[in-house]
């Protein structure tokens, strides 16, 4: 157990050293750093409750989910009876049901099998239940209702929870914050934790805007006084352009021509006439058909861009545009245009989210945590050093190095992986220093016993090594198990500290069996000791 090739104690040793030269990042100002390789700016990202930052609860809009549903299903039943060339009046919505009567002479049985091709068995978790999405009745009188089913409304509400958590942590990582923490909290919540950020209120008008975007005619069939005098068009609605533009009317159909769903890319820039910012889009290939489609069938007519509901801009469509590109203008700032732009991107949320908790944690009182923590890491490890010391003698000296080097190896492999670290991170960094000093408490008492029984020196400490390894394996292995468990079922602070604690078990196995051997090995080989020094 105590001897070591020349090759074995060279991988060991640089192993280390490797490993503990990625903790210079972490001392390294930000501007020298920005000049390294890029392979070697990795360090340790503090957390929230360390370097300040914003803490958002943001809850999403079941209402609107469940009217974007109910709406949905009336599109789709509009659409159905047109291609089956199936004649109705009284397309309406009420609550949870669309209503439609079908006029007389009306195939009805017809109609019906394909009203019910629209409801589908539900998906998800609640796959093979019998569930449907929609439940159909024919009330007599040509009347048909289809109400959308609750089960089918809570399942949307979970899709739109997950599919915002995506958009969100896009939009978010878009500001160029890092590490920022995004998840779910409860069935319809999303916790949002941005360490660093200096302009909660970017944030939150990122986060607070839908981002819909869609293209659609302006109505040239009545003018827009007649329609808010109540002569509204049944396909079209009222738009306003945004309150800074003054809050103009405009009739927009309800019909989307391309939606802001087939855009691929956003980028803020400049009119080269104008010089005014702009924000240019990109389509996909559906989309530009569509798009291309559009201003081919409509040239001269008033193509409105709408975002959440706001007429951003009218322009008429002068020739097709065939490129699948295109430019959006408005009285924008730079910042505005490049905030948009971040927006498209990251796409439109399903539903609205509602802050329903904010808070502002300062970097005042993170640098009092890290200060205080400070304190106490220092005071425990002289405490925890001089104890070792004072009771193993010249041992326990070459267990306290190997106690630094496990710290710090801990700190390179946190930088390796650009880990935030949180106060319980800390806390499960102090208690894998207690692990390894355990650990090394293990070996030195067996090797004592060894002693005492009369062994050699050299022998009592090869069995002690051999015959504590055991014990080291099982109880650091349970330990991590525990810590794999709390990783994956937990979130927060919690992963935080499941992964310095899973990472130090990794360090505490490596520098109290395997490194501080080799340190005993070297001692031995070099002095050929006659009695323990313990």
């Amino acid at each position: 157990m105590l001897y070591f090739s020349r090759s074995k104690a060279a991988a060991i040793l640089i192993s280390a050293l490797v490993i503990c030269l990625f903790t210079v990042p972490n001392f390294v100002a930000d501007k020298t750093l920005q000049k390294w390789p890029a392979w070697a700016q990795r360090h340790i990202v503090l957390g929230l409750d360390l370097q300040g930052g914003s803490h958002l609860l943001l809850e999403v809009d079941a209402n609107a989910v469940r009217k974007d549903k109910v709406d949905t299903l009336r599109d789709d039943v509009r659409r159905v009876l047109r291609e089956g060339r199936y004649g109705y009046t009284g397309l309406i919505a009420r609550g949870n049901t669309v209503e439609v009567r079908l006029r007389e002479g009306t195939d009805r049985a017809a109609a019906l099998t394909k009203l019910r091709e629209l409801s589908q068995p539900l998906g998800g978790i609640l796959s093979g239940t019998g569930q449907r999405t929609v439940d159909i009745s024919d009330a007599g009188n040509g009347l048909i209702r289809l109400t959308v089913s609750e089960p089918a409304i809570v399942e949307r509400v979970r899709q739109a929870v997950e599919q915002s958590i995506q958009i969100v942590e896009r939009r978010v990582n878009e500001l160029g914050t890092v590490e920022p923490s995004i998840q779910r909290q409860g069935t319809d919540r999303i916790l949002v934790q941005v360490p660093g950020l200096q302009d909660p209120a970017r944030l939150k008008k990122l986060l607070g805007q839908t981002a819909k975007l869609t293209f659609r005619l302006v109505d040239q069939s009545v003018g827009v006084e007649d329609a808010l005098q109540g002569r509204l068009p049944p396909e079209s609605e009222i738009l306003y352009s945004p309150a800074k533009e003054g809050r103009q009317p405009y009739l927009i159909q309800k019909r989307v021509m391309v939606s802001g769903e087939d855009l691929t890319d956003a980028q803020p820039g400049f009119d080269p006439r104008t010089s005014e910012p702009i924000v240019t889009f990109r389509f996909n290939t559906n989309g530009a058909r569509r798009f291309a489609q559009a201003t081919q069938e409509n040239v001269g007519r008033p193509f409105a861009i709408i975002l959440d509901n706001e007429v951003i801009s009218a322009p008429n469509i002068r020739e097709p545009i065939l490129g699948g590109s295109g430019q959006i203008s408005g009285t924008f700032t730079v910042q505005q245009a490049n905030d948009l732009s971040i927006l498209l991107r990251a796409g439109a949320l399903p539903a609205p989210l509602t802050i329903i908790e904010e808070r502002t944690v300062g970097a005042g009182l993170g640098q009092d945590s890290i200060a205080k923590g400070k304190i106490a890491a220092y005071v425990g490890s002289v405490l925890v050093f001089v104890y070792i010391l004072v009771t193993y003698g010249f041992l326990g000296m070459l267990a306290n190095v190997a106690v630094i080097i496990n710290v710090a190896m801990i700190f390179g492999l946190l930088s390796i992986l650009n880990a935030t670290l949180t106060l319980p991170g800390i806390a499960g960094i102090v208690l894998t220093v207690g692990m390894a000093v355990d650990s090394n408490v293990l070996i030195y008492e067996r090797i004592r016993e060894e002693s005492r029984a009369g062994r050699t020196a050299i022998s009592a400490i090869d069995a002690g090594f051999s015959r504590a390894l055991a014990t080291i394996l099982d109880a650091n292995i349970t330990t991590l198990i525990a810590a794999v468990v709390l990783f994956f079922l937990g979130t927060g602070p919690v992963r935080g500290f499941a992964l310095t604690l899973a990472l130090g078990i990794f360090t505490t196995v490596f520098t109290a069996f395997t490194f501080t051997r080799l340190l005993v090995a070297m001692w031995v080989r070099w002095l050929r000791p006659t009695a323990v020094p313990i």
